[in-house]
């Protein structure tokens, strides 16, 4: 069984759980779920420079705890001080040590729109992403069906959610409509093996019409990355564990700005 097959096989027994304990209506009650959202499209779409997407993230199945000193909302304060223009926020528990609650937490706080960042499968999990604070969501073609992500993006708009489309190969390409998914993003991470190859973004960016909005995720952490990344059909960046490894988070989030 592949790792990402593993994570999936677990998320399915969480939503099996999520179930028994409340019905999706339920979700309409929370704070958040009736709030206006902002728009993740619309923030990362910049005419200046690269839209940044910076990430909350504690762990990392391939690298363990990254973070040992993690506290979410100094990370968030730090975020939206520097001006990013977005934040996505790790939710998955069993392998990246991460929390639904954090999202709700740094709503109370948010200039910026919040991006849930998991393995959603079902629509159970994008009610509750609105539920907790969310903006956006992602969803991941390598772990869903053409119609899966179809119904999935379906859910998302009726939650008044944007959804940002994630692949790493090519042969996800017949899945996606980019009239319904006009913001994706390319992963340079194989998802199977872990290893990055920001060749990904290079060559599928290529593949993707000029007027869907592309984000480059996961591997980056120089100025000649980012000067790669700029002659591409690239409009944002998503950026983690470089942030989470930094002694000094606001220095290297304005420094990875000044690159873009």
């Amino acid at each position: 069984m592949s790792f990402l097959n593993k994570i999936l096989e677990v998320k399915k027994e969480e939503i099996k759980k999520l179930k028994a304990e409340r019905t999706l209506n339920s979700f309409g009650d929370e704070k958040f779920f009736s709030a206006p959202t902002k728009s993740l499209r619309n923030s990362l779409n910049r005419k200046d420079r690269l839209g940044l997407i910076a990430e909350i993230k504690k762990a990392s199945p391939s690298k363990g705890v990254i973070k040992p000193d993690f506290d979410h909302m100094k990370i968030a304060e730090v975020y939206l001080k520097c001006g990013t223009d977005a934040i996505s926020i790790l939710t998955d528990k069993n392998f990246f040590q991460g929390d639904i609650r954090y999202i709700s937490d740094i709503a109370e706080i948010k200039n910026v729109p919040l991006l849930r960042k998991d393995f959603i499968i079902d629509e159970y999990q994008i009610f509750e992403a609105k539920a907790f604070g969310s903006d956006a969501v992602l969803l991941i073609a390598e772990a869903l069906s053409a119609m899966q992500i179809k119904e999935l993006s379906y859910a998302a708009a009726e939650c008044n959610l944007e959804v940002l489309l994630e692949f790493h190969s090519a042969s996800q390409l017949s899945k996606i409509d980019f009239k319904t998914n006009n913001l994706i993003g390319i992963n340079n991470r194989d998802l199977e093996t872990f290893e990055v190859n920001l060749n990904a973004t290079l060559e599928l960016s290529k593949k993707i019409p000029h007027e869907v909005i592309v984000t480059s995720e996961s591997g980056l952490s120089s100025e000649s990355e980012i000067k790669k990344i700029l002659e591409a059909n690239v409009k944002a960046v998503l950026v983690g564990e470089h942030f989470m490894l930094s002694k000094n988070i606001e220095e290297s989030v304005n420094e990875f700005l000044r690159w873009s």
